[in-house]
């Protein structure tokens, strides 16, 4: 079991999606890390059809055992200044959890609860809607039903007297009480997932963040205009690096969570190439994905069999706050050798090579062959010299400390498989599953991923059976909390990241025929709370929306050419 070693506090995500002419949309996150600065992309593909917004009323949308979720739609025909709601159960519930009201009173046998206002959100104006968001803790594993009450009789929503102006009722339109059924978890919804948000906007601007990381000299259509050349001396031994990634919001050049963002990227080009075709992102995503798989073939030096995995000081780095275009600071550069191996490392530059082979077969021959070439090459490397990089590579621990290698072999294996049918490398990968289910899908954990490439190799029982376990475990009724607006909370540290990446898995696994409108419910979910659907309708994704993170903890972003001294690192 992996699980991220390093505090992380991210604080921004890009999201990137597109509706297609079949009306399918393909999703990408891209997070940023704050404190120790770390940088994933999460790729999230889906084949999703759009359904009619709900009416009001009391929909219980999951169950398990010991608990349910569940929500209230508000939609006042005139405005309200102050509310409250009051819930009526088909049985006892032991505790009923709210972040977007208050729980000001619960009946004897608690039956009813009465949801009150918060301060922010007493201000619901006629014609609009808002979500009120529940868990509910009860005993059994059956799911009540539920239905609006005034507590007096018929079904109403009202403005309390000491709300800060005149009591007011707002109608309610009863939806017919809804309960989950009992096996699986699974919900009473349309069948098909509904759609809220302006993906396509988002795709767009999440591209334009991959854009704004470019180090080295920047390409003539660079759509970046505070961006320029940086970096453009990185070396190691005199040997050229210049390009690829910068990390989150530093400087440094990190091998491995930038291999597993491009892996992810091609992973969904390959997938969704038609929806980049729809959304007229797709000569965007082909020029983006350029940089890194550019870089990879730099850093690979197979007639040397070396591979440089880290360019910059991590500590050095964090002393200088400034734009990459002014840094003076040392930049060393560190590898894997036969004698100091890193086969995380170079696995994971493998499949993303090898996948990126693959989706620029049609676009460009020569550069694919070049690509698979060095996928086949550096995977053999990989294969002989087992170890962990962190351990070769001291100045990586700190940031970006690997906690093994047979889950990053394991998902190399099935990505060459995927693109050359070698039945070796299909016997490589069976070798390297380890058979557990995984914790999450990161840059440090791919057991996931390589379970998902099997069940697409084989359609063995017990490779669908893991992927269903792994997202399973992060939907209601698994292991994996979930807030009361819908997030799936793995752990403090990266926690959009982690429901990103089990996200991730579970769209991929819905195309593969595994999980459903179940698998891309959870997607839908957990984008949209990172899109706004939360309690303070926050998104995270800079640019979309009204409420985004506006001082970003970004060093490229953060100030004009010569001011940066004045800054400061808010």
């Amino acid at each position: 079991m992996k699980k991220d070693i390093a505090p992380i506090s991210w604080y921004t995500h890009s999201l990137r999606a597109e509706v297609t002419a079949k009306r399918r949309i393909s999703f990408r996150i891209s997070q940023v890390g704050g404190n120790m600065q770390e940088f994933i992309s999460w790729l999230l593909l889906a084949s999703l059809t759009l359904t009619s917004a709900e009416s009001q009323g009391v929909y219980i949308s999951q169950a398990w055992s010991g608990g349910f979720h569940g929500h209230v739609t508000l939609s006042p025909s005139q405005d309200l200044h102050g509310w409250e709601v009051h819930v009526k159960f088909s049985k006892p519930i032991d505790s009923l959890e709210v972040w977007t009201a208050k729980v000001s009173a619960v009946s004897s046998d608690k039956t009813e609860y009465t949801l009150t206002n918060k301060d922010y959100d007493r201000d619901v104006h006629g014609g609009s809607e808002l979500q009120i968001d529940f868990n509910g803790h009860m005993s059994g594993d059956t799911a009540p039903t539920a239905t609006l009450s005034s507590g007096g009789g018929s079904s109403q929503t009202s403005a309390p007297s000491g709300g800060g102006g005149s009591a007011t009722k707002a109608p309610a339109t009863q939806a017919p009480a809804t309960s989950a059924p009992q096996t699986g978890g699974s919900s009473n919804l349309n069948s098909h997932p509904s759609t809220k948000f302006d993906y396509a906007k988002a795709l767009k601007l999440s591209i334009l963040f991959f854009d704004a990381q470019r180090s080295g000299r920047l390409p003539s259509n660079n759509p970046i205009p505070w961006r320029s050349d940086s970096a453009v001396n990185d070396n190691g031994d005199g040997h050229d690096l210049s390009g690829g990634w910068y990390d989150a919001g530093d400087h440094v050049k990190f091998n491995l969570p930038q291999a597993t963002a491009t892996h992810v990227l091609a992973w969904g080009l390959e997938k969704f190439k038609d929806a980049y075709q729809a959304s007229g992102q797709l000569d965007m995503m082909y020029d983006m994905l350029r940089t890194p798989l550019d870089y990879f073939l730099k850093c690979w030096q197979p007639d040397r069999q070396v591979y440089w995995v880290q360019v910059g000081n991590g500590e050095i780095d964090h002393g200088y706050w400034g734009r990459p275009e002014d840094m003076h600071m040392s930049r060393p550069a560190y590898k894997v050798t036969a004698g100091s191996p890193g086969s995380d490392v170079a696995g994971n530059t493998a499949a993303a090579l090898a996948v990126g082979s693959l989706v620029y077969k049609d676009k460009d021959a020569s550069y694919s062959a070049k690509l698979l070439a060095a996928a086949k090459s550096l995977y053999a490397f990989a294969k002989a010299h087992p170890g962990i990089y962190s351990n070769s590579v001291p100045e990586a621990k700190n940031f970006y400390g690997s906690s093994g290698w047979e889950d990053e072999m394991c998902e190399a294996a099935g990505a060459m498989y995927k693109v050359t049918k070698d039945q070796q490398y299909l016997n490589d990968a069976k070798g390297y599953d380890k058979g557990g289910a995984g914790w999450a899908y990161s840059w440090d954990a791919k057991n996931a991923g390589c379970q998902l490439l099997l069940w697409e190799a084989t359609h063995e029982g017990k490779y669908k059976g893991k992927v269903e376990e792994f997202v399973n475990s992060y939907d209601y009724g698994g292991s994996v909390p979930i807030t009361p607006c819908g997030l799936s909370w793995r752990d403090k540290w990266g926690s959009n990241g982690y429901a990103a990446g089990a996200s991730t898995i579970a769209v991929l696994a819905a195309a593969d025929g595994i999980g459903g409108d179940k698998f891309k419910k959870l997607a839908l979910r957990n984008i949209d709370y990172m899109l706004g659907e939360n309690r303070q309708h926050f998104s995270y994704v800079i640019g979309f929306g009204s409420n985004f993170p506006k001082k970003p903890h970004h060093r490229a972003a953060s100030c004009a050419p010569g001011y940066c001294a004045n800054a400061g690192q808010d």
